[in-house]
């Protein structure tokens, strides 16, 4: 062999080692374990609250659990829109996460949303339930949910009930309270909770209906007096508080928070998350939710379509039937 045919040899034995090695790199990254970098989970409200409290804890137990960084991004704007579109729109491949609490589902009842529920995204796990709190401000002459109701039908329209958000859980809480106790209250929307907590404590609004976490501080450090809460039953650790339903049988409602991710993302996947959201929820990330009102949830990735589709179904019942639509 020549030199020359030698060298040309070589050079094509490099070209057809180096195509070779090029091909075979995607399906080497394809076949890491996920997760092999850092997953990012986007919040599409403000930080603060009850959404961000549990996310940030959850995504903190996750990262621990599966040994690698999730980071919570705080992407706000247009009633969680902007946010969860993001979501929609990212990589269908586990790294960029939805965490949102059920405003997610019912915004886009109440408003155009840039994408669609069931068809972006797939669900993952429901993570915790939220009774909400019945909270008035201290300087409203009644005790129990009773006097509020009776109050309320000696003054009507004139006590003012803060929402934090258009189709939130709260206000379709209330208005599910306005109509089940057959009483007219003013709603007063609010750009989020924090503003319109605050002024609950000043007492420039009578009422807000909100998840519970939210009111705990003002109430226990008496700020704020909460009349019921929400739940189907009384809360261990909150046991002086009496559910509507004691008032008005049958009254029950829950904000939620869940996990998805984007539409296409790969089964094993999400089985995979959904089996680590389960496991960090029999740790002390139960203990921490519990502790602060919150129901621990749990299940599978079916449970949770099937919660989400007959959450949707009662939300859409009393946002048509109160003709709810954006401000």
């Amino acid at each position: 062999m020549t030199r020359r045919t030698f060298l040309h040899h070589s050079v094509r034995t490099i070209i057809a080692t180096t195509v070779a090695v090029t091909a075979v790199l995607p399906n080497v990254a394809h076949s890491q374990p996920y997760p092999h970098k850092v997953v990012k989970m986007i919040i599409p409200f403000p930080p603060g609250g009850t959404l961000d409290f549990v996310g940030r804890a959850l995504a903190q137990k996750l990262g621990e659990s599966m040994g690698q960084t999730f980071i919570v991004e705080n992407r706000a704007g247009g009633n969680g829109f902007v946010g969860a579109d993001a979501v929609a729109k990212a990589p269908a491949d586990g790294y960029t996460l939805l965490f949102n609490a059920s405003t997610f589902v019912t915004g886009p009842m109440v408003a155009k949303a840039p994408y669609d529920v069931q068809k972006d995204f797939v669900p993952i796990a429901l993570v915790a339930q939220a009774p909400l709190a019945v909270s008035v401000t201290n300087g409203l002459p009644v005790k129990d949910l009773a006097g509020l109701i009776a109050h309320a039908k000696a003054h009507p329209g004139q006590l003012n009930f803060a929402i934090g958000s258009t189709g939130s859980a709260g206000h379709l809480a209330t208005e599910l309270l306005k109509k089940t106790a057959n009483i007219n209250l003013s709603i007063v929307p609010y750009k989020g909770t924090a503003p319109a907590m605050q002024d609950l404590v000043g007492g420039q609004i009578e009422g807000f209906i909100d998840p519970l976490l939210g009111a705990m501080s003002f109430y226990k450090s008496g700020r704020l007096r909460i009349l019921a809460i929400t739940s189907k039953n009384r809360l261990p650790n909150l046991p002086e508080l009496p559910t509507v339903a004691e008032t008005i049988p049958g009254y029950e409602f829950y904000s939620w928070y869940g996990l998805w991710a984007p539409a296409g993302t790969p089964t094993e996947v999400v089985n995979k998350l959904n089996a680590e959201v389960n496991k960090a929820l029999q740790g002390d990330l139960k203990d921490k939710l519990e502790a602060q009102g919150l129901i621990v949830g749990g299940g599978t990735v079916d449970d949770m379509a099937r919660f989400q589709r007959s959450d949707m179904a009662k939300s859409q019942k009393l946002i048509s039937e109160g003709n709810i639509r954006a401000q």
